[in-house]
């Protein structure tokens, strides 16, 4: 009874009016995706890819006229990954993406209408779920930039620290998942593989890397070789003179780093 009575002057005493609360709780958006540009050769080749990041241009004040992530505010009635997912569709047109959680921005001064803190979330997605974005809301265009060429730009708030840091989030799903095959047709041959992992971490090498992935315990049993109807290797000369073996992922989850 005397705690519950302690609890009730508690409650009686509390005002929220004593405490300081941020301006805003926004959220910010990374997008990634692999761009594949087709190279203009006789000789049969591999796409160039291109690990590249959304953007919009700002319409509105601060930054007005820069490109920033995709974000906006949270309201009181929905969550901050709600918010998020909104404030894409709204500014870019894209929808019904996953999207993961990071990391939080709270430096003071990031923002010059207040104490903003943002939340920020990323996505590698494929290139095909962003053919239609379109801007809208608060932004007056939308594009893909090359991540060398956003991380050269001056970004609006503290944007390019947000990209740097969802790049190394997604470093860590490349190698550690099969979000891969995402990028890849449903068939492919090793040399497709690893350039979608070179793709996103530029300084993945592996010398060994069919052995690693194909016969180390912790990995085998991820990928499969294709086989036609009559139960023979089927290969594939798409990008190359000769053929080369067909693979494609199982259903299996990968314990470890799948690739390194």
């Amino acid at each position: 009874m005397a705690k519950l009575n302690e609890q009730m002057l508690n409650v009686n005493n509390y005002s929220s009016s004593k405490y300081r609360t941020p301006d805003g709780a926004p959220a910010d958006i990374v997008i990634f995706t692999i761009a594949s540009i087709g190279r203009k050769t006789k000789k049969k080749s591999l796409p160039l890819r291109e690990l590249q990041v959304m953007l919009v241009q700002r319409k509105q004040w601060p930054f007005a006229g820069q490109w920033a992530l995709p974000g906006g505010f949270s309201q009181e009635t929905e969550t901050i990954q709600d918010c998020a997912k909104r404030e894409l569709r709204e500014e870019t047109g894209v929808d019904g993406i996953h999207i993961e959680y990071f990391n939080v921005y709270s430096k003071p001064g990031r923002d010059p209408r207040g104490w903003m803190i943002s939340h920020a979330f990323y996505a590698l997605v494929n290139e095909d779920v962003l053919t239609d974005r379109k801007a809208s809301g608060d932004a007056s265009d939308v594009r893909l930039f090359s991540i060398e060429e956003a991380l050269k730009m001056e970004l609006a708030f503290d944007h390019n620290d947000i990209i740097r840091d969802a790049l190394e989030q997604i470093h860590t799903k490349m190698l550690t998942t099969t979000i891969a095959k995402e990028f890849l047709p449903e068939q492919f041959t090793m040399s497709e593989l690893y350039q979608v992992i070179e793709t996103v971490v530029p300084d993945f090498e592996e010398k060994n890397f069919i052995r690693k992935i194909t016969s180390t315990q912790s990995r085998k049993g991820i990928l499969e070789e294709v086989r036609d109807p009559y139960g023979q290797l089927k290969g594939s000369n798409r990008y190359s003179q000769r053929a080369a073996q067909l693979y494609r992922f199982t259903n299996c989850k990968p314990k470890l780093s799948i690739y390194s």
